[in-house]
């Protein structure tokens, strides 16, 4: 069954119609020149002017409905690219294998696979704005923005001379009926290990340890319930090994994306042969310990040790500690709450990722919060843990967060559209997670923002879905806004 045929019958037609195309093509972070092509593409097609910055952005203008000439401009706004995750028994290449699509009652996800609804509904949903010429609107800018994902790279390069309207309407937010007015900033810091090696003891025995089977999920969203991290797994069991007799890595990785939290790790390790005598015994004992601690939020959690080989060099004794400790002693998970929103994340920090790269080991850490002081403040605990291992120290460029705007007027002509459709006021909220809003936002001081979009599920993970009945209703929150944006101004 074709993607086409998954999605038909879905409302929005000409939505569904794009995001199944779209499903068809590449677009990792760093990997959307095919995306971008369709885009022009549809621009062209559609005898729409477009324009496309040096960073790869592009934006598309069309005119304002006839009778709508005097009504405010729009910028609808969403990112083009998506997280690449995948389960590990799935055989995927997302830089040409296409998403594959399944519909299950009334959610579409993929099959095996991130689905990539963040952000194609969003950006997909202009697209059909644009492509639709029943729906009453001012004049638009739909801006498409490049590399979300990994750094806000698009958002932070966006040429301002490509948007002239000071009202903008992001399409990055998952849950329906509620309305985002701000979002945490974030900052990645990473530590860089040099490989130290020594010759292998030949009285031991190589084992390889794979934690798999959790769920992940988004490293700001989904922070505060109490998923497991495989990378934080992957360490009690290297330090519990470390106890228990003398222990040397010969590899070690986890987790992807510094914006997922890590859903699988593995390790090969050289062990004393009385340790791996008991290598069975201590699988179980392991087993059984994370099922009482996360066997409701992470039934499928699995734990795989088994006989390995190995090439001629392990990582020293040192080097050995260093790594373990490094990881033990990592933060992870929420920092602190917000003291003047009920319930919201205000800052936390995410142990994203092991790599081994050749004679490197990198360690990655990503921090969030709406507050830059203790973005920095995080980021400097990490960053002095790396220092006092002997790490180099590595960080990312930080974005800014996007400071809440009760007194908007676009919120509240989006307030009323969704009060209308739902018979009562959205939520109004702050989003723990990175949002273009806040630095396309410091590049334009008179844009005024909402963030909205419908019910998507595990996003940045195989789990993700979306709920076609909130994109139809997101789709008529959308409509009802452009038709009555003129009050945004009033």
């Amino acid at each position: 069954m074709s993607n086409l045929d998954v999605v038909a019958g879905l409302k929005p037609e000409k939505l569904w119609k794009h995001f199944a195309k779209i499903s068809e093509i590449p677009r990792g972070s760093g990997d959307e020149a095919a995306v971008m092509s369709y885009l022009r593409d549809f621009a062209k097609e559609q005898n729409l002017e477009f324009k496309e910055d040096k960073i790869g952005n592009i934006v598309i203008y069309k005119d304002a409905s006839a009778g709508f000439e005097n009504y405010p401009g729009v910028v609808l706004q969403g990112h083009t690219d998506m997280v690449c995750e995948k389960n590990k028994d799935t055989v995927h290449d997302f830089t040409k294998d296409p998403i594959r699509l399944k519909k299950d009652g009334d959610f579409i996800t993929a099959d095996g696979t991130t689905l990539g609804a963040d952000n194609a509904i969003g950006f997909c949903a202009a697209l059909a704005v644009l492509e639709d010429d029943s729906v009453v609107h001012g004049p638009i800018e739909a801006l498409f923005t490049v590399d979300e994902e990994t750094g806000m790279t698009g958002a932070f390069q966006l040429d301002p001379a490509m948007i002239n309207s000071s009202i903008m309407l992001n399409m990055d937010s998952e849950e329906d009926g509620v309305l985002y007015v701000g979002c945490a900033g974030g900052k990645d810091t990473i530590g860089v290990f040099k490989k130290t090696y020594s010759d292998p003891d030949p009285g031991k025995k190589a084992f390889k340890i794979v934690v798999d089977g959790l769920k992940g999920g988004h490293s700001g969203l989904d922070i505060e319930k109490g998923l497991a991290n495989a990378i934080q797994l992957m360490v009690r069991l290297l330090k519990d090994l470390l106890g228990s007799g003398k222990l040397n890595i010969v590899d070690i990785e986890g987790g992807s994306k510094r914006n997922a939290i890590p859903r699988e790790a593995e390790a090969t390790v050289l062990v004393d042969m009385e340790t791996a005598a008991k290598m069975d015994d201590f699988t179980a004992q392991w087993q059984n310990a994370f099922e009482d601690e996360f066997g409701i939020t992470e039934p499928g959690l699995k734990i795989t040790i088994s006989p390995a080989e190995f090439e001629s060099r392990i990582l020293d004794d040192s080097l050995t500690l260093k790594i373990v400790n490094t990881l033990f002693l990592a933060p992870h998970g929420v920092v602190a709450m917000s003291q003047s929103i009920s319930g919201l994340v205000e800052t936390s920090t995410n142990l994203a990722t092991v790599e081994d790269r050749s004679d490197e080991i990198w360690i990655g850490t990503s921090q969030r919060s709406a507050i830059a002081s203790a973005i920095n403040d995080i980021s400097l605990r990490v960053k002095s843990l790396f220092e006092t291992m002997g790490a180099e120290v590595k960080t990312g460029k930080a974005y800014p967060g996007w400071k809440p705007n009760l007194d908007s007027k676009i919120l509240n002509v989006a307030s009323e559209a969704m009060r209308k459709m739902n018979g009562v006021k959205p939520d109004v909220k702050a989003i723990h997670a990175g949002l273009e809003c806040g630095i396309i936002g410091e590049k334009f001081a008179a844009m005024d923002t909402v963030s909205f979009g419908p019910t998507i599920m595990g996003a940045h993970s195989p789990d993700e879905k979306v709920d076609t009945v909130a994109v139809e209703k997101f789709w008529e929150y959308l409509l009802d806004i452009l038709q009555n944006i003129d009050k945004a101004v009033a």
